[in-house]
């Protein structure tokens, strides 16, 4: 099986804004992890994540106030990112890469976007916001986008990375 999509039959020189735009919602469902790269002190961290996203391309994800990334995050909430899946030599690639601002979601209720995505996602329910209010438990964190860029070999020929400015909106 296949992880990357072709969204059209033929590839093009260059893509336009609206077509950034709908190549990554198309990308985003298929994939549940996104590495995340954090800075503290010209000391740079990656980690990998489960992620999931809103309308507005918000990304989410959980992790305890005590992990490297979430410490980096409140001194420097400045992050960069892919999505992306594992290709093999020959095949076409896409991946998603991002840069934003992410930030600690203090209070997150059932009709919150990012418990929403997670129920949705990965089966979960309650227990996770239970979870939440705990001390030492999976927090929500919002990654509000800047700029996302696509680099794709199905679209583009050849394999270009484009670049789509993001307003962030809040989630």
């Amino acid at each position: 099986m296949r992880l990357g999509i072709i969204i059209s039959a033929g590839a093009r020189d260059n893509m336009n804004h609206m077509d950034i735009e709908a190549a990554i919602r198309k990308y985003l469902p298929q994939m549940v992890h996104l590495s995340l790269a954090t800075c503290v002190d010209n000391k740079p961290w990656v980690s990998e994540l489960h992620f999931v996203y809103d309308d507005s391309l918000n990304l989410y994800f959980r992790s305890t106030k005590s992990r490297r990334h979430s410490q980096e995050i409140a001194i420097n909430p400045f992050v960069a990112g892919n999505i992306v899946t594992q290709h093999h030599p020959g095949q076409k690639v896409r991946g998603v890469y991002f840069e934003g601002q992410a930030k600690r979601l203090d209070s997150v209720g059932e009709l919150h976007p990012a418990y929403l995505g997670y129920c949705t996602r990965f089966g979960t329910g309650p227990a996770i916001l239970d979870e939440a209010r705990t001390e030492g438990g999976h927090i929500f964190y919002q990654i509000s986008v800047s700029d996302f860029y696509l680099f794709d070999s199905y679209e583009s020929n050849p394999g270009q990375k484009h670049h789509l400015p993001w307003h962030p909106r809040s989630g």
